[in-house]
């Protein structure tokens, strides 16, 4: 990645763990607005690593849901 990518990475990741641990749903449209305020182009690296990471999140849980899924049809069978 590239010096944007890696700064707007590090403020998303930032983000969603204060997100998760306060609650507070509003934060990571509150730094957007302030990356924003600044640099549309920061501002828009951030959206997308908040997006890639909440898919991934997605991603992962269903995979997760799926795979605990499969373990207990194989435990049925045997």
């Amino acid at each position: 990645m590239g010096l944007l990518d890696d700064m707007a990475d590090e403020i998303a990741v930032a983000a969603l763990a204060d997100e998760l641990r306060s609650g507070d749903d509003k934060i990571v449209a509150q730094i957007g607005e302030i990356l924003g305020s600044s640099s549309q182009t920061l501002q828009e690296a951030y959206l997308t690593a908040i997006r890639v990471r909440r898919a991934e999140k997605r991603a992962k849980a269903l995979l997760a849901e799926r795979l605990q899924a499969h373990k207990v049809a194989q435990a049925k069978k045997e």
